[in-house]
Protein backbone atom coordinates (compact mmCIF):
# COMPACT_ATOMS: atom_id res chain seq x y z
CA UNK A 1 0.00 0.00 0.00
CA UNK A 2 1.82 3.21 -0.92
CA UNK A 3 1.59 5.73 1.73
CA UNK A 4 -0.59 8.40 -0.20
CA UNK A 5 -3.10 6.13 0.06
CA UNK A 6 -6.36 8.41 0.56
CA UNK A 7 -8.42 8.01 3.74
CA UNK A 8 -12.05 7.79 3.63
CA UNK A 9 -14.81 7.96 6.03
CA UNK A 10 -17.02 6.08 3.75
CA UNK A 11 -17.09 2.24 2.56
CA UNK A 12 -15.44 1.51 -0.56
CA UNK A 13 -17.52 2.10 -3.80
CA UNK A 14 -18.55 -0.16 -5.78
CA UNK A 15 -20.29 -4.49 -4.68
CA UNK A 16 -18.19 -5.50 -1.22
CA UNK A 17 -18.27 -8.90 -0.49
CA UNK A 18 -20.93 -10.38 1.83
CA UNK A 19 -18.79 -10.22 5.57
CA UNK A 20 -17.33 -7.00 4.42
CA UNK A 21 -20.95 -5.74 3.76
CA UNK A 22 -22.12 -6.66 6.75
CA UNK A 23 -19.42 -5.00 8.54
CA UNK A 24 -20.26 -1.49 7.63
CA UNK A 25 -24.03 -1.76 7.51
CA UNK A 26 -23.32 -2.53 11.18
CA UNK A 27 -20.95 0.53 11.51
CA UNK A 28 -23.68 2.43 10.10
CA UNK A 29 -26.24 1.01 11.90
CA UNK A 30 -24.92 1.65 15.17
CA UNK A 31 -23.42 4.86 13.96
CA UNK A 32 -19.96 4.26 14.36
CA UNK A 33 -17.11 6.61 12.83
CA UNK A 34 -14.00 5.44 10.91
CA UNK A 35 -11.52 6.24 9.19
CA UNK A 36 -10.71 3.65 5.91
CA UNK A 37 -8.07 3.21 3.63
CA UNK A 38 -7.91 0.28 0.85
CA UNK A 39 -5.84 -0.56 -1.68
CA UNK A 40 -3.62 -4.32 -2.37
CA UNK A 41 -4.16 -6.86 0.83
CA UNK A 42 -2.55 -5.80 4.10
CA UNK A 43 -2.59 -9.41 5.18
CA UNK A 44 0.69 -9.41 6.97
CA UNK A 45 1.52 -7.36 10.20
CA UNK A 46 4.50 -5.85 7.83
CA UNK A 47 1.88 -4.90 5.20
CA UNK A 48 -0.34 -3.30 7.86
CA UNK A 49 2.50 -1.18 9.21
CA UNK A 50 2.23 0.74 6.18
CA UNK A 51 -1.18 1.20 7.07
CA UNK A 52 -0.43 2.34 10.43
CA UNK A 53 1.41 5.20 8.95
CA UNK A 54 -1.43 6.47 7.06
CA UNK A 55 -4.18 5.45 9.47
CA UNK A 56 -2.15 7.09 12.25
CA UNK A 57 -3.11 4.13 14.79
CA UNK A 58 -1.36 0.48 14.49
CA UNK A 59 -3.26 -2.08 12.97
CA UNK A 60 -4.01 -4.82 16.28
CA UNK A 61 -3.05 -8.24 15.29
CA UNK A 62 -6.36 -10.29 15.62
CA UNK A 63 -5.17 -13.64 16.66
CA UNK A 64 -7.96 -16.84 15.91
CA UNK A 65 -7.57 -19.37 18.59
CA UNK A 66 -8.95 -22.51 20.23
CA UNK A 67 -8.43 -24.93 22.75
CA UNK A 68 -7.02 -28.44 22.01
CA UNK A 69 -10.68 -29.94 21.55
CA UNK A 70 -11.60 -27.37 19.17
CA UNK A 71 -14.48 -26.51 21.57
CA UNK A 72 -13.88 -23.35 22.59
CA UNK A 73 -12.61 -20.12 20.34
CA UNK A 74 -11.49 -17.07 21.03
CA UNK A 75 -10.38 -13.66 19.07
CA UNK A 76 -7.46 -12.13 20.66
CA UNK A 77 -6.70 -8.57 20.11
CA UNK A 78 -3.20 -6.96 20.54
CA UNK A 79 -0.75 -4.56 19.59
CA UNK A 80 1.36 -5.73 16.41
CA UNK A 81 4.38 -6.01 18.39
CA UNK A 82 3.66 -7.42 21.72
CA UNK A 83 4.74 -11.37 21.86
CA UNK A 84 2.14 -14.13 22.01
CA UNK A 85 2.75 -17.20 24.93
CA UNK A 86 0.25 -19.38 24.67
CA UNK A 87 1.20 -20.87 28.25
CA UNK A 88 0.80 -17.44 29.56
CA UNK A 89 -2.53 -16.62 27.76
CA UNK A 90 -3.97 -19.74 28.20
CA UNK A 91 -2.91 -19.59 32.25
CA UNK A 92 -4.96 -15.80 32.36
CA UNK A 93 -8.28 -17.09 30.76
CA UNK A 94 -8.38 -20.74 32.70
CA UNK A 95 -7.75 -23.03 29.45
CA UNK A 96 -6.38 -25.92 28.39
CA UNK A 97 -3.62 -25.17 25.98
CA UNK A 98 -4.35 -22.84 22.92
CA UNK A 99 -3.13 -23.32 19.27
CA UNK A 100 -4.43 -21.41 16.68
CA UNK A 101 -7.38 -22.37 15.23
CA UNK A 102 -8.25 -24.00 11.57
CA UNK A 103 -9.04 -21.61 8.85
CA UNK A 104 -11.94 -23.22 8.16
CA UNK A 105 -13.74 -22.72 11.76
CA UNK A 106 -12.67 -18.56 11.41
CA UNK A 107 -14.49 -18.74 8.22
CA UNK A 108 -17.52 -20.60 9.60
CA UNK A 109 -17.89 -18.30 12.89
CA UNK A 110 -16.44 -14.89 11.89
CA UNK A 111 -16.49 -15.00 8.27
CA UNK A 112 -12.92 -14.13 7.87
CA UNK A 113 -10.33 -15.42 6.09
CA UNK A 114 -6.51 -15.68 7.30
CA UNK A 115 -4.74 -12.36 7.66
CA UNK A 116 -9.02 -10.69 7.66
CA UNK A 117 -9.42 -11.46 11.40
CA UNK A 118 -11.27 -8.71 12.87
CA UNK A 119 -13.45 -7.52 15.95
CA UNK A 120 -16.21 -6.89 13.20
CA UNK A 121 -16.43 -10.62 12.62
CA UNK A 122 -18.35 -10.95 15.97
CA UNK A 123 -21.06 -9.78 13.83
CA UNK A 124 -21.38 -13.02 11.97
CA UNK A 125 -21.00 -15.04 15.81
CA UNK A 126 -24.24 -14.91 16.67
CA UNK A 127 -24.08 -18.17 18.44
CA UNK A 128 -21.62 -16.66 20.17
CA UNK A 129 -19.30 -19.37 20.11
CA UNK A 130 -16.07 -16.72 19.83
CA UNK A 131 -15.06 -15.22 23.53
CA UNK A 132 -13.19 -11.44 22.57
CA UNK A 133 -9.69 -11.16 24.45
CA UNK A 134 -8.17 -7.91 24.32
CA UNK A 135 -4.81 -6.62 25.38
CA UNK A 136 -5.59 -4.07 28.18
CA UNK A 137 -3.24 -1.96 26.07
CA UNK A 138 -5.38 -1.87 23.24
CA UNK A 139 -8.70 -1.78 25.75
CA UNK A 140 -7.16 1.45 26.93
CA UNK A 141 -6.31 3.05 24.22
CA UNK A 142 -8.52 5.69 22.41
CA UNK A 143 -8.68 4.05 19.00
CA UNK A 144 -8.21 0.90 17.49
CA UNK A 145 -7.41 -0.09 13.95
CA UNK A 146 -8.46 -3.52 12.41
CA UNK A 147 -10.12 -5.11 8.98
CA UNK A 148 -13.52 -4.70 8.15
CA UNK A 149 -13.48 -8.67 7.44
CA UNK A 150 -11.49 -8.33 4.27
CA UNK A 151 -7.88 -7.23 4.24
CA UNK A 152 -7.87 -4.46 1.44
CA UNK A 153 -9.62 -2.06 3.46
CA UNK A 154 -8.28 -1.13 7.24
CA UNK A 155 -10.63 1.07 9.81
CA UNK A 156 -9.53 3.91 12.38
CA UNK A 157 -11.77 3.22 15.19
CA UNK A 158 -12.85 4.53 18.31
CA UNK A 159 -12.20 1.82 20.91
CA UNK A 160 -14.81 3.13 22.73
CA UNK A 161 -17.55 2.90 20.19
CA UNK A 162 -16.26 -0.77 19.71
CA UNK A 163 -16.85 -1.58 23.55
CA UNK A 164 -19.57 0.60 24.12
CA UNK A 165 -21.67 0.21 20.61
CA UNK A 166 -20.49 -2.51 18.43
CA UNK A 167 -20.14 -4.88 20.99
CA UNK A 168 -23.68 -4.97 22.99
CA UNK A 169 -25.01 -4.81 19.45
CA UNK A 170 -23.41 -8.34 18.78
CA UNK A 171 -23.85 -9.87 22.55
CA UNK A 172 -20.19 -10.17 23.09
CA UNK A 173 -18.12 -9.53 26.34
CA UNK A 174 -14.66 -8.60 26.19
CA UNK A 175 -12.54 -10.41 28.61
CA UNK A 176 -8.99 -8.11 29.09
CA UNK A 177 -5.62 -10.11 29.36
CA UNK A 178 -2.10 -8.79 30.00
CA UNK A 179 0.57 -9.58 27.62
Amino acid sequence: MELSAPVHNTPPEGPLLPQEEAAFQALEALGISYDRVSGAPADTMEKCAEVSKVLGVSICKNLFLCNRQKTQFYLLVMGPDKPFHTKDLSHQIGSARLSFAPEELLWELLHCTPGSATVLGLVHDTAHQVRLLMDREIYESAYMSCHPCICTSSLKLKTSDILRKFLPHTGHEVTVVDL
